[in-house]
């Protein structure tokens, strides 16, 4: 395993570092910059990872394999160009920061750095993730190949050649956990107005939603399958359905809040 270097270990870059330690990565083989000093020292309570507080701070014959940016977008200006120092065919860098290109870090790591950017979604915090990558033109197999496994540690990974994809994809499943969540408030919300306790209809709710998305990972029906099993002619579900399935229903507003959440994307990224 190439040595990994992590820069920032917060909700998403800490969710990765364990996926890694769990899947058999060694601390040793991991090296993680994190300012903040309450994290940096559990870090170091842990044993056998490297953890400095600042780039500054990385030993000089530290060559890794793989540098991964974990910091938030906003803080990307200030963090990025201390690892231009690594970029070369030895390396390749990953990025997890939304709305960040691979132009823009092309600009401030150089001609000469691999990149991908890629969209990880906040289930990666129990292995259950999806993230959608894209490389550039520097990128080799072996550096696909350490960017996958990595990724892979915290859930599914897909890959585009398109960047402009990744605007869609963080509609979808970047934000698609919070659409979920709202869903979850909305059902419960609607419980309580048809008159149960609102406790029990959010338990209802959450039990269920978390319930059906457990039976749509192990199926392999088709989700249109699952909702017609559930669909009896004539009884309630499809009563439901009717108001759901109409044509002021879900699609179209969902429709119009991927689009809306795209051409934001495209925003903050331009």
């Amino acid at each position: 395993m190439t040595s990994v270097l992590l820069a920032g270990c917060g909700t998403m870059g800490g969710a990765l570092l364990e996926g890694w330690l769990e899947r058999g990565i060694r601390p040793e083989d991991v090296t993680v910059v994190e300012p903040s000093p309450h994290i940096a020292g559990a870090l170091r309570q842990r044993g056998g990872l490297s953890v400095v507080g600042a780039p500054g701070d990385i030993g000089a014959d530290l060559r890794p394999g793989v540098v991964v940016f974990a910091v938030k977008p906003q803080e990307m200006d200030a963090v990025a160009p201390a690892y231009k120092r690594f970029a070369g065919p030895g390396t390749v860098f990953l990025s997890i920061a939304a709305g960040k290109t691979i132009g823009y870090f092309e600009d401030r790591l150089g001609a000469d750095a691999a990149i991908v950017r890629s969209m990880p979604n906040t289930p990666a915090a129990v292995r259950r993730g999806i993230t959608v990558a894209c490389p550039n033109g520097l990128v080799t197999p072996d550096h696909r190949r350490r960017c996958h496994d990595l990724l892979e540690a915290v859930g599914e990974v897909a890959w585009v050649d398109d960047e402009a994809l990744l605007d869609a994809v963080t509609a979808v499943s970047g934000g698609g956990p919070a659409y979920v969540f709202l869903l979850v408030e909305c059902l419960a919300r609607a419980g309580a107005d048809a008159g149960l306790p609102a406790d029990l209809a959010l338990r209802l709710a959450r039990v269920t939603v978390s319930g059906a998305g457990e039976l749509l990972r192990r199926s392999t029906d088709a989700p249109e399958a699952l909702r017609q099993s559930v669909t009896s002619p004539g009884g309630t579900t499809e009563q439901a359905l009717k108001v759901l399935m109409a044509a002021d229903g879900w699609q179209p507003l969902l429709t119009r809040a991927i689009a809306a959440a795209a051409g934001r994307s495209r925003q903050l990224a331009g």
